[in-house]
Protein backbone atom coordinates (compact mmCIF):
# COMPACT_ATOMS: atom_id res chain seq x y z
CA UNK A 1 0.00 0.00 0.00
CA UNK A 2 1.05 3.57 -0.52
CA UNK A 3 0.91 6.24 2.18
CA UNK A 4 -1.97 8.61 2.69
CA UNK A 5 -1.95 11.99 0.99
CA UNK A 6 -3.30 15.35 2.02
CA UNK A 7 -5.19 17.50 -0.47
CA UNK A 8 -5.59 21.26 -0.14
CA UNK A 9 -7.75 23.21 -2.59
CA UNK A 10 -7.49 26.97 -1.98
CA UNK A 11 -9.80 29.38 -3.86
CA UNK A 12 -10.65 33.07 -3.67
CA UNK A 13 -14.37 33.72 -3.14
CA UNK A 14 -16.05 36.14 -5.54
CA UNK A 15 -17.18 39.51 -4.13
CA UNK A 16 -20.73 39.31 -2.81
CA UNK A 17 -20.70 35.51 -2.67
CA UNK A 18 -19.58 34.95 0.92
CA UNK A 19 -23.02 34.73 2.52
CA UNK A 20 -24.61 32.52 -0.18
CA UNK A 21 -21.60 30.23 0.10
CA UNK A 22 -21.89 30.19 3.88
CA UNK A 23 -25.47 29.00 3.47
CA UNK A 24 -24.41 26.11 1.21
CA UNK A 25 -21.68 25.09 3.65
CA UNK A 26 -24.18 25.18 6.50
CA UNK A 27 -26.35 22.72 4.57
CA UNK A 28 -23.42 20.35 4.01
CA UNK A 29 -22.22 20.71 7.59
CA UNK A 30 -25.50 19.39 9.01
CA UNK A 31 -24.92 16.00 7.33
CA UNK A 32 -21.36 15.89 5.99
CA UNK A 33 -21.39 12.16 5.27
CA UNK A 34 -24.69 12.04 3.39
CA UNK A 35 -26.04 15.27 1.94
CA UNK A 36 -27.26 16.37 -1.47
CA UNK A 37 -24.25 18.57 -2.26
CA UNK A 38 -20.94 16.83 -1.42
CA UNK A 39 -21.64 13.51 0.36
CA UNK A 40 -18.16 12.74 1.71
CA UNK A 41 -19.33 9.43 3.14
CA UNK A 42 -19.92 8.06 -0.36
CA UNK A 43 -16.31 8.63 -1.42
CA UNK A 44 -13.73 5.89 -1.19
CA UNK A 45 -10.56 6.49 0.76
CA UNK A 46 -11.48 9.73 2.55
CA UNK A 47 -10.38 9.63 6.20
CA UNK A 48 -11.22 13.23 7.13
CA UNK A 49 -12.39 16.26 5.18
CA UNK A 50 -13.23 19.86 5.98
CA UNK A 51 -14.38 22.99 4.23
CA UNK A 52 -13.23 26.32 5.66
CA UNK A 53 -14.62 29.71 4.69
CA UNK A 54 -12.16 32.45 5.66
CA UNK A 55 -13.55 35.97 5.71
CA UNK A 56 -11.77 38.75 3.90
CA UNK A 57 -9.10 40.51 5.91
CA UNK A 58 -6.10 42.80 5.61
CA UNK A 59 -2.52 41.61 5.75
CA UNK A 60 0.16 42.93 8.09
CA UNK A 61 1.43 44.87 5.07
CA UNK A 62 -1.91 46.61 4.62
CA UNK A 63 -2.78 44.68 1.46
CA UNK A 64 -6.39 43.36 1.37
CA UNK A 65 -6.86 39.58 1.32
CA UNK A 66 -10.13 38.33 -0.24
CA UNK A 67 -12.40 35.76 1.37
CA UNK A 68 -11.26 32.23 0.64
CA UNK A 69 -12.72 28.76 0.50
CA UNK A 70 -10.42 25.91 1.46
CA UNK A 71 -11.04 22.20 1.03
CA UNK A 72 -8.75 19.96 3.08
CA UNK A 73 -8.89 16.18 3.10
CA UNK A 74 -6.79 13.26 4.26
CA UNK A 75 -6.98 10.53 1.64
CA UNK A 76 -5.71 7.11 0.74
CA UNK A 77 -3.43 7.46 -2.27
CA UNK A 78 -3.39 7.99 -5.18
CA UNK A 79 -4.49 11.61 -5.12
CA UNK A 80 -5.62 11.83 -8.74
CA UNK A 81 -7.94 8.85 -8.29
CA UNK A 82 -9.52 10.45 -5.23
CA UNK A 83 -10.06 13.75 -7.08
CA UNK A 84 -11.70 11.93 -9.97
CA UNK A 85 -14.00 10.10 -7.53
CA UNK A 86 -14.97 13.42 -5.96
CA UNK A 87 -15.86 14.91 -9.32
CA UNK A 88 -17.82 11.83 -10.37
CA UNK A 89 -19.76 11.55 -7.10
CA UNK A 90 -20.46 15.23 -6.52
CA UNK A 91 -20.15 17.11 -9.82
CA UNK A 92 -23.22 19.36 -9.45
CA UNK A 93 -22.43 19.74 -5.76
CA UNK A 94 -18.98 21.03 -6.61
CA UNK A 95 -20.66 23.57 -8.89
CA UNK A 96 -22.88 24.69 -5.99
CA UNK A 97 -19.84 25.21 -3.75
CA UNK A 98 -16.95 26.24 -5.97
CA UNK A 99 -19.21 28.17 -8.34
CA UNK A 100 -18.88 30.96 -5.76
CA UNK A 101 -15.11 31.07 -6.36
CA UNK A 102 -13.03 33.03 -8.86
CA UNK A 103 -12.03 31.08 -11.95
CA UNK A 104 -14.65 28.34 -11.74
CA UNK A 105 -15.98 27.41 -15.19
CA UNK A 106 -19.22 29.08 -16.24
CA UNK A 107 -22.47 27.21 -16.83
CA UNK A 108 -21.73 26.66 -20.52
CA UNK A 109 -18.22 25.33 -19.81
CA UNK A 110 -18.90 22.95 -16.91
CA UNK A 111 -17.71 19.46 -17.78
CA UNK A 112 -16.08 16.65 -15.85
CA UNK A 113 -12.67 17.67 -17.17
CA UNK A 114 -13.28 21.34 -16.37
CA UNK A 115 -14.12 20.49 -12.76
CA UNK A 116 -11.03 18.32 -12.45
CA UNK A 117 -8.88 21.02 -14.02
CA UNK A 118 -10.19 23.60 -11.56
CA UNK A 119 -9.41 21.42 -8.54
CA UNK A 120 -5.96 20.54 -9.83
CA UNK A 121 -5.23 24.15 -10.67
CA UNK A 122 -5.99 25.25 -7.11
CA UNK A 123 -4.03 22.57 -5.25
CA UNK A 124 -1.67 23.90 -2.59
CA UNK A 125 1.11 21.96 -0.89
CA UNK A 126 1.41 21.62 2.87
CA UNK A 127 4.74 22.44 4.47
CA UNK A 128 4.33 19.56 6.90
CA UNK A 129 1.85 16.72 7.24
CA UNK A 130 1.38 14.26 10.11
CA UNK A 131 -0.35 10.90 9.74
CA UNK A 132 -1.07 8.78 12.80
CA UNK A 133 -0.07 5.54 11.09
CA UNK A 134 1.22 5.77 7.54
CA UNK A 135 -0.35 3.26 5.17
CA UNK A 136 -3.41 2.36 7.25
CA UNK A 137 -6.40 2.79 4.93
CA UNK A 138 -10.00 3.69 5.63
CA UNK A 139 -11.01 0.21 4.56
CA UNK A 140 -8.57 -1.41 6.97
CA UNK A 141 -9.70 0.76 9.88
CA UNK A 142 -13.35 -0.06 9.28
CA UNK A 143 -12.68 -3.76 8.74
CA UNK A 144 -10.65 -4.08 11.92
CA UNK A 145 -13.40 -2.32 13.90
CA UNK A 146 -15.91 -4.87 12.59
CA UNK A 147 -13.48 -7.67 13.44
CA UNK A 148 -13.29 -6.55 17.04
CA UNK A 149 -17.09 -6.35 17.25
CA UNK A 150 -17.41 -9.89 15.81
CA UNK A 151 -14.87 -11.34 18.25
CA UNK A 152 -16.48 -9.60 21.22
CA UNK A 153 -19.86 -10.88 20.13
CA UNK A 154 -18.46 -14.40 20.03
CA UNK A 155 -16.85 -14.04 23.46
CA UNK A 156 -20.05 -12.68 24.99
CA UNK A 157 -21.62 -16.12 24.84
CA UNK A 158 -20.85 -16.53 28.55
CA UNK A 159 -19.89 -19.50 30.70
CA UNK A 160 -18.42 -21.70 27.97
CA UNK A 161 -15.02 -20.05 28.57
CA UNK A 162 -14.77 -21.00 32.24
CA UNK A 163 -11.83 -23.33 32.84
CA UNK A 164 -10.21 -22.64 29.46
CA UNK A 165 -6.79 -21.05 29.23
CA UNK A 166 -5.90 -18.01 27.12
CA UNK A 167 -4.34 -20.14 24.37
CA UNK A 168 -7.53 -22.23 24.06
CA UNK A 169 -9.74 -19.17 23.90
CA UNK A 170 -7.48 -17.63 21.26
CA UNK A 171 -7.61 -20.85 19.22
CA UNK A 172 -11.41 -20.80 19.36
CA UNK A 173 -11.43 -17.21 18.15
CA UNK A 174 -9.07 -18.13 15.30
CA UNK A 175 -11.39 -20.96 14.26
CA UNK A 176 -14.47 -18.74 14.25
CA UNK A 177 -12.74 -15.95 12.31
CA UNK A 178 -11.27 -18.39 9.81
CA UNK A 179 -14.66 -19.98 9.19
CA UNK A 180 -16.41 -16.69 8.47
CA UNK A 181 -16.06 -15.70 4.78
CA UNK A 182 -16.65 -12.03 5.66
CA UNK A 183 -13.66 -12.11 8.04
CA UNK A 184 -11.33 -14.21 5.90
CA UNK A 185 -9.10 -11.18 5.26
CA UNK A 186 -8.21 -11.06 8.97
CA UNK A 187 -6.28 -14.33 8.73
CA UNK A 188 -3.56 -12.48 6.81
CA UNK A 189 -1.37 -9.75 8.36
CA UNK A 190 -2.03 -6.18 7.34
CA UNK A 191 0.46 -4.87 4.79
CA UNK A 192 0.41 -1.18 5.59
CA UNK A 193 3.49 -0.19 3.61
CA UNK A 194 4.79 -1.85 0.46
CA UNK A 195 8.45 -2.69 -0.11
CA UNK A 196 9.07 -0.04 -2.79
CA UNK A 197 7.72 2.66 -0.51
CA UNK A 198 9.83 1.42 2.40
CA UNK A 199 12.98 1.55 0.27
CA UNK A 200 12.27 5.09 -0.93
CA UNK A 201 11.63 6.26 2.60
CA UNK A 202 14.79 4.55 3.85
CA UNK A 203 16.85 6.39 1.25
CA UNK A 204 15.33 9.72 2.26
CA UNK A 205 15.69 8.88 5.96
CA UNK A 206 19.43 8.32 5.57
CA UNK A 207 20.14 10.92 2.89
CA UNK A 208 19.03 14.05 4.77
CA UNK A 209 21.14 13.58 7.93
CA UNK A 210 24.03 12.24 5.84
CA UNK A 211 24.09 15.37 3.66
CA UNK A 212 23.81 17.55 6.75
CA UNK A 213 26.76 15.74 8.34
CA UNK A 214 28.90 16.06 5.20
CA UNK A 215 28.17 19.78 4.92
CA UNK A 216 28.91 20.28 8.60
CA UNK A 217 32.25 18.48 8.35
CA UNK A 218 33.38 20.08 5.10
CA UNK A 219 32.24 23.59 5.98
CA UNK A 220 32.57 23.40 9.76
CA UNK A 221 33.90 26.96 10.35
CA UNK A 222 31.18 28.43 8.11
CA UNK A 223 28.48 26.30 9.73
CA UNK A 224 29.55 27.47 13.19
CA UNK A 225 29.50 31.08 12.03
CA UNK A 226 26.06 30.73 10.42
CA UNK A 227 24.64 29.09 13.56
CA UNK A 228 26.09 31.84 15.73
CA UNK A 229 24.56 34.53 13.51
CA UNK A 230 21.23 32.67 13.52
CA UNK A 231 21.14 32.44 17.32
CA UNK A 232 21.94 36.15 17.70
CA UNK A 233 19.29 37.10 15.12
CA UNK A 234 16.77 34.76 16.73
CA UNK A 235 17.32 36.25 20.16
CA UNK A 236 17.05 39.80 18.80
CA UNK A 237 13.74 39.01 17.16
CA UNK A 238 12.40 37.25 20.25
CA UNK A 239 13.17 40.27 22.42
CA UNK A 240 11.75 42.88 20.03
CA UNK A 241 8.69 41.24 18.44
CA UNK A 242 5.27 42.24 19.84
CA UNK A 243 3.37 39.73 21.96
CA UNK A 244 -0.42 39.65 21.90
CA UNK A 245 -2.28 40.50 25.10
CA UNK A 246 -5.69 40.31 23.42
CA UNK A 247 -8.25 37.85 24.75
CA UNK A 248 -10.84 36.03 22.65
CA UNK A 249 -14.31 37.48 22.90
CA UNK A 250 -17.13 35.54 24.52
CA UNK A 251 -18.98 35.52 21.17
CA UNK A 252 -15.98 34.02 19.35
CA UNK A 253 -15.51 31.32 21.99
CA UNK A 254 -19.22 30.49 21.92
CA UNK A 255 -19.13 30.09 18.12
CA UNK A 256 -16.20 27.67 18.42
CA UNK A 257 -17.52 25.64 21.34
CA UNK A 258 -20.80 25.11 19.48
CA UNK A 259 -19.01 22.80 17.02
CA UNK A 260 -16.72 21.03 19.50
CA UNK A 261 -17.01 17.99 21.76
CA UNK A 262 -19.92 16.28 20.00
CA UNK A 263 -18.15 12.90 20.03
CA UNK A 264 -14.81 11.22 20.76
CA UNK A 265 -13.17 13.06 17.84
CA UNK A 266 -12.70 16.77 17.31
CA UNK A 267 -11.46 19.21 14.67
CA UNK A 268 -9.13 22.20 15.06
CA UNK A 269 -8.46 24.94 12.52
CA UNK A 270 -6.13 27.86 13.25
CA UNK A 271 -5.21 30.66 10.84
CA UNK A 272 -2.55 33.23 11.64
CA UNK A 273 -0.15 35.67 10.05
CA UNK A 274 3.51 34.78 9.89
CA UNK A 275 5.69 37.49 11.42
CA UNK A 276 6.72 39.68 8.48
CA UNK A 277 10.52 39.55 8.76
CA UNK A 278 12.52 37.51 6.27
CA UNK A 279 14.24 35.87 9.21
CA UNK A 280 10.94 34.49 10.51
CA UNK A 281 9.88 33.28 7.08
CA UNK A 282 13.21 31.46 6.73
CA UNK A 283 12.91 30.00 10.24
CA UNK A 284 9.41 28.63 9.77
CA UNK A 285 10.39 26.98 6.47
CA UNK A 286 13.32 25.20 8.12
CA UNK A 287 11.30 24.19 11.17
CA UNK A 288 8.42 22.80 9.12
CA UNK A 289 10.81 20.94 6.81
CA UNK A 290 12.24 19.21 9.89
CA UNK A 291 8.71 18.68 11.26
CA UNK A 292 7.63 16.98 8.05
CA UNK A 293 10.78 14.85 8.03
CA UNK A 294 10.15 13.76 11.61
CA UNK A 295 6.48 13.01 10.93
CA UNK A 296 7.34 10.83 7.95
CA UNK A 297 10.31 8.96 9.36
CA UNK A 298 10.30 9.09 13.16
CA UNK A 299 6.72 9.61 14.35
CA UNK A 300 4.86 7.61 11.73
CA UNK A 301 3.11 4.99 13.85
CA UNK A 302 0.50 6.09 16.38
CA UNK A 303 2.76 8.33 18.47
CA UNK A 304 3.77 11.97 17.94
CA UNK A 305 6.51 12.45 20.53
CA UNK A 306 4.26 11.07 23.27
CA UNK A 307 0.96 12.46 21.94
CA UNK A 308 -1.21 9.57 20.76
CA UNK A 309 -4.54 11.29 20.15
CA UNK A 310 -3.95 12.89 16.72
CA UNK A 311 -5.26 11.25 13.56
CA UNK A 312 -3.96 13.77 11.00
CA UNK A 313 -2.49 17.28 11.12
CA UNK A 314 -0.96 19.72 8.64
CA UNK A 315 0.63 23.15 8.28
CA UNK A 316 -0.48 24.91 5.09
CA UNK A 317 0.89 28.27 3.90
CA UNK A 318 -1.57 30.55 2.08
CA UNK A 319 -1.64 34.10 0.69
CA UNK A 320 1.90 33.94 -0.67
CA UNK A 321 3.07 32.52 2.66
CA UNK A 322 1.81 35.55 4.57
CA UNK A 323 -0.54 33.31 6.56
CA UNK A 324 -0.32 29.74 7.84
CA UNK A 325 -3.15 27.31 8.56
CA UNK A 326 -2.75 24.55 11.11
CA UNK A 327 -5.51 21.95 10.90
CA UNK A 328 -5.82 18.76 12.91
CA UNK A 329 -8.19 15.91 13.68
CA UNK A 330 -7.80 14.68 17.24
CA UNK A 331 -9.48 12.85 20.12
CA UNK A 332 -10.89 14.32 23.30
CA UNK A 333 -11.68 17.89 24.28
CA UNK A 334 -9.77 20.93 23.11
CA UNK A 335 -8.60 21.58 26.67
CA UNK A 336 -7.12 18.09 27.03
CA UNK A 337 -5.63 18.37 23.52
CA UNK A 338 -3.81 21.60 24.34
CA UNK A 339 -2.73 20.31 27.76
CA UNK A 340 -1.32 17.18 26.14
CA UNK A 341 0.92 19.28 23.91
CA UNK A 342 1.89 21.75 26.61
CA UNK A 343 2.92 18.93 28.96
CA UNK A 344 4.66 16.64 26.45
CA UNK A 345 5.87 18.56 23.40
CA UNK A 346 5.95 22.22 24.45
CA UNK A 347 9.25 22.57 22.57
CA UNK A 348 7.54 21.45 19.37
CA UNK A 349 4.72 23.95 19.84
CA UNK A 350 7.22 26.74 20.28
CA UNK A 351 9.30 25.75 17.27
CA UNK A 352 6.35 25.45 14.88
CA UNK A 353 4.10 28.28 16.14
CA UNK A 354 6.46 30.96 17.47
CA UNK A 355 6.86 32.53 14.02
CA UNK A 356 3.18 33.40 14.19
CA UNK A 357 2.22 37.01 14.91
CA UNK A 358 1.43 37.59 18.60
CA UNK A 359 2.72 34.24 19.91
CA UNK A 360 3.92 34.32 23.56
CA UNK A 361 7.60 35.22 23.85
CA UNK A 362 10.00 32.30 23.39
CA UNK A 363 13.60 31.85 24.50
CA UNK A 364 15.95 30.43 21.87
CA UNK A 365 13.03 29.10 19.81
CA UNK A 366 12.24 26.09 22.03
CA UNK A 367 11.74 27.48 25.52
CA UNK A 368 9.17 29.79 27.10
CA UNK A 369 6.24 30.39 24.74
CA UNK A 370 3.63 27.72 25.41
CA UNK A 371 4.93 27.30 28.95
CA UNK A 372 2.92 30.47 29.62
CA UNK A 373 -0.17 28.30 29.45
CA UNK A 374 -2.85 30.96 29.70
CA UNK A 375 -1.26 33.25 27.09
CA UNK A 376 -0.77 30.29 24.76
CA UNK A 377 -4.39 29.18 25.05
CA UNK A 378 -5.62 32.73 24.49
CA UNK A 379 -3.62 33.17 21.28
CA UNK A 380 -4.80 29.81 19.93
CA UNK A 381 -8.44 30.68 20.61
CA UNK A 382 -7.92 34.06 18.97
CA UNK A 383 -6.51 32.47 15.82
CA UNK A 384 -8.94 29.55 15.73
CA UNK A 385 -11.64 29.74 13.06
CA UNK A 386 -14.93 27.85 12.77
CA UNK A 387 -14.82 24.75 10.60
CA UNK A 388 -18.06 24.99 8.63
CA UNK A 389 -17.92 21.40 7.32
CA UNK A 390 -16.10 18.52 8.99
CA UNK A 391 -16.31 14.84 8.06
CA UNK A 392 -14.81 11.73 9.64
CA UNK A 393 -15.01 8.28 8.06
CA UNK A 394 -14.92 6.58 11.49
CA UNK A 395 -16.23 9.17 13.90
CA UNK A 396 -16.74 6.80 16.85
CA UNK A 397 -13.17 5.49 16.86
CA UNK A 398 -10.33 7.17 18.72
CA UNK A 399 -6.74 6.80 17.54
CA UNK A 400 -6.16 4.43 20.46
CA UNK A 401 -9.21 2.35 19.41
CA UNK A 402 -7.82 2.09 15.89
CA UNK A 403 -4.37 1.04 17.07
CA UNK A 404 -5.89 -1.45 19.49
CA UNK A 405 -8.04 -2.99 16.74
CA UNK A 406 -4.95 -3.34 14.55
CA UNK A 407 -3.16 -5.17 17.36
CA UNK A 408 -6.14 -7.51 17.75
CA UNK A 409 -6.01 -8.35 14.06
CA UNK A 410 -2.22 -8.86 14.21
CA UNK A 411 -2.62 -11.18 17.22
CA UNK A 412 -4.75 -13.61 15.23
CA UNK A 413 -1.72 -14.73 13.25
CA UNK A 414 1.39 -16.64 14.22
CA UNK A 415 2.41 -18.62 17.32
CA UNK A 416 1.84 -17.14 20.76
CA UNK A 417 2.72 -18.23 24.29
CA UNK A 418 -0.06 -18.54 26.91
CA UNK A 419 1.23 -15.35 28.57
CA UNK A 420 1.17 -13.49 25.25
CA UNK A 421 -2.30 -14.88 24.52
CA UNK A 422 -3.52 -13.53 27.87
CA UNK A 423 -2.14 -10.09 27.03
CA UNK A 424 -3.75 -10.27 23.59
CA UNK A 425 -7.14 -11.21 25.07
CA UNK A 426 -6.86 -8.19 27.37
CA UNK A 427 -7.10 -6.01 24.26
CA UNK A 428 -10.70 -7.16 23.78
Amino acid sequence: MTPQVGVNVVCAVLPGHVEPLRGVLGQIGQRPADNAVIPFGRLEGVHFARLLLLDETTGLDGVPIPAQLILMADLDAPLQTRLAELVDAAGPGLDAVFGHCAGYPGCDAITRQARLAFLRGHLAASDAHYTNTIGRTVRQIRQEARLREAIEGFLDTGARWSGQGPAQVRAAIQDVVGADPELAWASSPADERDLAWRLRELVWLVLVPLLALVVALVLLPLVVLVLAVFVVALRWHELHEPVSTEMPSAEHVAELTAIEDHGPQNQFSVVGFVKPSRFRHFTIRVVLFLTDYGARHLFNHANLAGVKTIHFARWLPIDGRRRMIFASNYDGSLESYMDDFIDKVWWGLNATFSSGQGYPRTDFLLFGGSRDELAFKHILRLRQVPTQVWYSAYERLTALNIENNARIRAGLNGPMSPADAARWLALL
